[in-house]
């Protein structure tokens, strides 16, 4: 196949990048990792190859992961039939001993063992260990499903420190040593607020906030915190993206400077929002867009 680049293109596309590797090397970017982008294999490699590239530019990115389509096969496999309820996994005593070994175990390690193999240095914990994430039971019918009570970045921090690539499954306990399944969007918010993030990355299955859900080309690519509130009353912000954006703001609360929603089903969708002027899917920001 013919190269489509010379070398003169190459390096224009590099010193384009160079203003935003200035602003993010030696930062902190969280980036919640789920939907077709973890059961693609390809983009997978994507992801990973994203996340290895900004580590070696000298960005501080920590990887928040689910794992719903994994711990549902493992359920089958085992004869037990997944259930929900308002898009919520029903997590009894069986269910969550098959969500820690599938997003603490398997899930977990094939991330860390692929963003070692494009060059980064990670290292794989779950919101169990060093206290990290702390929970209690959301809602009695769901069994061991979890809120969130408190987050430690200490762990986090320390890892980042000796410069590795935390890799965090989403998986708490609490005083008694129970054990909850968390949903990963509310996991990566309150971790990207105590770790003052730069940035909070939300990869999902869509462009990102639509002002038409039937027209890809309505995409919003910059909203406020205000302006999203405005959009849920005027119903553009519905359905499954309301606890997407709900947790968007969760995260600015607490200090992520600014979060994006963004289709993880575009290649390299990271280097994009982080390193071009194109940016990918929506940002939401605290104060007035640029």
């Amino acid at each position: 196949m013919t190269d489509m680049f010379t070398n003169a293109q190459r390096a224009k596309v590099l010193t384009q990048a160079l203003p935003y590797i200035k602003r993010y090397v030696g930062k902190t970017v969280v980036v919640k990792y789920g939907g077709n982008a973890m059961v693609d294999e390809t983009l997978k490699q994507q992801v990973m190859e994203d996340i290895a590239l900004l580590w070696l530019i000298g960005v501080k990115v920590v990887l928040i992961h689910g794992g719903g389509p994994e711990i549902s096969d493992m359920m089958k496999r085992l004869g037990k039939k997944p259930e929900f309820i308002n898009g919520l996994r029903v997590t009894d005593k069986e269910t969550v001993d098959i969500v820690q070994m599938v997003l603490a175990g398997k899930v977990n390690k094939s991330l860390v063992t692929l963003l070692q193999m494009k060059g980064g240095h990670a290292v794989g914990v779950s919101g169990m260990d060093g206290g990290i994430i702390e929970a209690k039971i959301k809602d009695e019918r769901l069994g061991f499903v979890g809120e969130i009570t408190k987050v430690r970045a200490k762990p986090i921090n320390d890892l980042l420190e000796k410069n590795y690539i935390p890799v965090v499954s989403t998986v708490a306990s609490d005083h008694d040593g129970n054990v909850y399944n968390i949903n990963g969007d509310t996991a990566a918010a309150y971790i990207a607020g105590a770790l003052g993030a730069e940035r909070l990355i939300m990869m999902t299955d869509v462009a990102g906030i639509l002002r038409d859900v039937n027209d890809p080309s309505s995409l919003i690519t910059g909203i406020t915190v205000n302006e999203a509130k405005a959009l849920y009353d005027e119903g553009v912000i519905s359905g499954g993206m309301i606890p997407k954006v709900d947790c968007c703001i969760e995260a600015i609360s607490a200090g992520v400077k600014d979060v994006t929603i963004m289709d993880g089903r575009i290649p390299h969708a990271i280097l994009m929002e982080l390193l071009t002027n194109e940016g990918a899917g929506t940002m939401i920001v605290g104060g007035r867009t640029e």
